[in-house]
């Protein structure tokens, strides 16, 4: 589940500001966003006790929440849109009904974000699990693996989100685990479901699957202590050559941002190679959203940019953070829905995403999210 954060400057000498994408209102200094509301920004420590103090920034976030009667223009920009461009557009998005939540069994520890009701500040620390923590750090990740692929099977047409929500949902809470983002900052369901031109943090609905959509399921578990956060997108039905390549391209920046990563290389080379290859391929990667430490607490520092960065800090072995790009075949602008939630693209064009969460070796990264 990606964090939330545009950088407008890595300058030194720039004031941390921030304006919150929903109300328009400023908030303190020392808070950024994470999902949909905000969370506690500051520095961060290595293991060897020295300070990695990030320098301040300038941070505001790009997208807005839109009205009925901005969202009616924006539906009517994409039809015209659709008469002149060659890029194959689906029918624009609409909301469904949204069920309630589903409960959970009171034997199922849930993280403390859960009975605080409140949306948590991120760690200032980097998720380093010591040798009993990656054991079921390990074992969070593999659930949550199998439970994508499981999700990944439901998708055809005429199947709701709902439907995958619910089963997910069941498979989560069978294994004994709670689903990460239920309850997290106020998300209604158990996984995000993000549909075509949806970006990311998608809600669950009655909206029923077309043959030709695509949609990431990002399904994120928590077990016995630690999360397990990981996504992919798939394609329902008979999908446009176009949107097949989009999704390719973005599993590609992913194998190759986790490629670059060992103990002492720098996070920066994980956003250089991913926007290398989205760039070569015609793609562009939003900058909004984010990658993190991931671990006992589901979002921390290091932020992994996934685009061209001159941000500071060292991967350290031992720890555990997730890199999760998407790509789009137009603007990487975006509109929120009233939902606080829901992130679209500005001009309807299709997005891709796909997540792992990894751990840093001496040598190289260890996969945790894989079957």
């Amino acid at each position: 589940m990606a964090s939330t954060v545009f950088l407008s400057s890595f300058s030194p000498s720039s004031s941390l500001q921030l304006r919150s994408s929903f109300n328009g209102e400023y908030v303190s200094s020392s808070r950024s966003f994470i999902g949909a509301a905000p969370f506690a920004y500051s520095s961060l420590s290595l293991l060897s006790g020295q300070k990695n103090s990030y320098p301040q920034r300038k941070l505001h976030v790009s997208a807005k929440k839109v009205s009925g009667l901005e969202e009616a223009i924006r539906i009517r920009r994409m039809r015209e849109l659709e008469k002149t461009s060659k890029v194959r557009r689906n029918p624009p998005l609409r909301r469904g009904r949204v069920s309630p939540r589903l409960l959970v069994p009171d034997h199922i520890p849930r993280p403390p974000y859960v009975e605080s009701g409140v949306l948590p500040d991120i760690s200032p620390e980097f998720q380093i699990p010591g040798p009993e923590g990656i054991v079921k750090m390990r074992a969070a990740c593999e659930l949550a693996a199998r439970v994508l692929n499981f999700a990944g099977t439901l998708v055809k047409p005429s199947v709701t989100t709902n439907e995958i929500d619910k089963a997910v949902h069941d498979m989560i809470v069978e294994a004994g685990a709670y689903p990460s983002p239920l309850g997290y900052g106020g998300f209604p369901k158990s996984v995000c479901t993000s549909v075509n031109e949806c970006m990311c943090h998608g809600i669950p609905d009655s909206r029923q699957l077309q043959s030709g959509d695509i949609i990431n399921i990002d399904v994120t578990v928590y077990l016995d202590g630690y999360h397990g956060d990981t996504s992919r997108t798939f394609f329902c039905g008979e999908v446009d050559e176009g949107f097949k390549r989009l999704v390719k391209v973005t599993e590609e920046c992913l194998e190759r941002g986790i490629a670059v990563c060992k103990d002492g290389a720098s996070f920066k080379k994980i956003g250089k190679r991913i926007s290398e290859h989205a760039e070569k391929n015609g793609y562009n990667v939003v900058e909004r959203f984010v990658g993190h430490g991931v671990g006992p607490v589901f979002h921390s520092e290091p932020l992994i940019y996934h685009y061209r960065n001159d941000g500071p800090g060292q991967m350290v072995e031992g720890q555990t953070f997730t890199i999760e790009p998407i790509l789009t075949i137009g603007t990487t602008e975006c509109v929120t829905w009233p939902d606080n939630w829901t992130t679209l693209t500005a001009d309807g064009g299709v997005a891709a995403q796909c997540e792992h969460t990894i751990l840093i070796t001496r040598t190289g990264a260890e996969i945790l999210t894989k079957c």
